[in-house]
């Protein structure tokens, strides 16, 4: 018998709405979901599909309005330091350096300066930010502002990363990038990973596997492993034929 893979994150039955003065908005319906230890999870939707708002419920930013989330089989009721989160800002200290802003998290832990700098630099370097330690936020381009949250996020120790588009905003090369470098990152430093994302290629060329919602409210419409070694090319015949199974089967325009 198979041995039943180490459940880090599961989501039982869960529904989330909105109220408003006007009308309820119904944002997720009966989602239900398990994540693998180290697994890369990407959660590929359109535009109010309920993406974010399900990555903030197991963040702990927000609480499910029925059903619930076990972070190793706890029910999640807050935030908590097992938990980063990268968000589509860039979320940076304008005042503080990248060193500074890259260790925060160490120093709220009260973690000594030499080692959270120590730690903090393993995960500039890793992020391809050598030499920029004592530049701030509003001297850096909008990728180094993403690569200095990445390693943020990472540097914390988390045991699960939640990633809520990270690279929408950025061009198409840079975007590349970020990518190649998360994944870079991730295999030498594994950790869960929920990644959020309305693109289908980056959706594969991230994930160990997709889950695909549906338009609101969002509900699980279908999952796909993607089982294509990585590094992965957009262009291998494998990557093509899984992007048009996905498009095909989401609300999402090439």
């Amino acid at each position: 018998m198979a041995q039943r893979p180490n459940i880090k994150i599961e989501c039982r039955n869960v529904s989330k709405s909105f109220v408003t003065e006007q009308y309820t908005i119904n944002v997720l319906d009966d989602i239900s979901l398990q994540v693998e230890e180290n697994e890369f999870l990407v959660v590929l939707g359109p535009g109010q599909s309920g993406k974010t708002t399900l990555l903030n419920c197991m963040a702990g930013i927000i609480m499910p309005d029925a059903g619930q989330i076990l972070l190793d089989g706890k029910t999640i009721t807050g935030p908590g330091p097992d938990r980063g989160v990268v968000f589509q800002q860039y979320a940076l200290f304008p005042w503080k350096t990248v060193m500074d802003n890259v260790s925060f998290g160490l120093y709220i832990k009260g973690v000594e300066k030499s080692k959270r700098n120590e730690v903090a630099q393993k995960y500039i370097d890793l992020v391809g930010l050598q030499g920029f330690e004592k530049s701030f936020p509003h001297q850096l381009s909008g990728g180094m502002k993403q690569r200095v949250g990445l390693a943020r996020a990472w540097a914390n120790g988390p045991e699960v990363l939640l990633m809520d588009e990270p690279f929408g905003a950025l061009d198409a090369q840079t975007r590349y990038a970020m990518e190649k470098e998360t994944l870079s990152i991730w295999e030498k430093d594994k950790r869960t990973v929920v990644f959020v994302t309305n693109n289908v290629e980056e959706a594969i060329y991230l994930g160990d596997r997709v889950i695909v919602l549906s338009c609101m409210p969002g509900r699980i419409k279908s999952q796909y492993p993607i089982d294509i070694p990585k590094p992965r090319e957009y262009t291998d015949p494998r990557f093509l034929e899984m992007r048009r199974k996905i498009s095909d089967d989401t609300e999402l325009s090439l």
